[in-house]
């Protein structure tokens, strides 16, 4: 049976396309046209288990990647918890040597250094900043903080040349500059967090971003790793139903490849 790396080193992706593999939680593959991989929020590891306030935060999807076999061009975490900046998967991906440059916000850097990555390989981003790789092109989103933890959170929108725009938008509460902030990059497809717990958007808050922004396409994602941080995602669809636009609505699977174009 082939590997999800394989899968991912042996596809081809069509000028005008992106091509995107779910990893779970806020964990993406993200190919080119030109071949460059971009690896967004990896959680490879059960490192969040035991949660330290009794919640029951043990893994439930498979670890698609074994953290030291993960391959990318770039490394992106969008915020230092460790559910998206994994201490375990960073640690593994700075010995193996496999991944060439790690990117995020002001406190994903201290989480990178701990890991052992090299400065040089360390790479600082912040909203409206813009990092070039080939023919990718990421820009740095605004995303409100969930708890003062960590000050730094942010999304990217992802673009290989003229071809869709992609918007990750990070874990992020709720206020009107996120939606204003969204819809001024104009993306094709959105990936938006839709869990609820913690601060972070409800599947209802999420639609309405959606439906404020515009996209063709709105995948949500935040919902399935932890039994005390998850959401049912039909209830995303259902809130989109209610705002009128259901059709847009695409479930991501866990390891399958999915394509995004322009205008869906």
């Amino acid at each position: 049976m082939i590997g999800l790396n394989d899968e991912i080193r042996a596809t081809c992706v069509e000028t005008g396309t992106l091509a995107l593999w779910f990893l779970g939680q806020n964990g993406w593959m993200i190919k080119s046209p030109e071949g460059r991989v971009v690896a967004v929020d990896p959680y490879l590891s059960d490192s969040c288990n035991p949660s330290r306030r009794g919640l029951d935060l043990a893994r439930r999807v498979p670890v698609l990647i074994a953290p030291e076999a993960l391959e990318a061009d770039l490394l992106v975490c969008t915020h230092s918890h460790k559910d998206h900046a994994d201490p375990v998967t960073l640690c593994a991906c700075a010995r193996s040597g496999r991944v060439t440059a790690f990117l995020g916000p002001g406190d994903t850097q201290a989480v990178f250094a701990d890991a052992g990555i090299t400065e040089s390989q360390r790479l600082l981003s912040w909203p409206n900043h813009v990092t070039e790789l080939g023919d990718l092109r990421l820009t740095g989103t605004f995303a409100l903080p969930t708890d003062g933890g960590d000050l730094t959170h942010m999304g990217f929108v992802v673009q290989a040349g003229q071809g869709p725009k992609l918007w990750i938008t990070g874990d992020t509460a709720w206020c009107d500059l996120l939606a204003e902030g969204g819809a001024k990059h104009a993306p094709d497809a959105v990936i938006v967090p839709i869990n609820g717990g913690y601060a972070n958007l409800s599947h209802w808050e999420a639609a309405e971003l959606v439906r404020r922004v515009g996209p063709a396409q709105a995948i949500p994602c935040h919902w399935d790793m932890f039994a005390d941080n998850s959401c049912p995602p039909h209830m995303f669809e259902a809130s989109l139903t209610v705002k009128g636009i259901r059709e847009i609505y695409r479930l991501p699977v866990h390891g399958a490849k999915m394509v995004i174009s322009r205008n869906g």
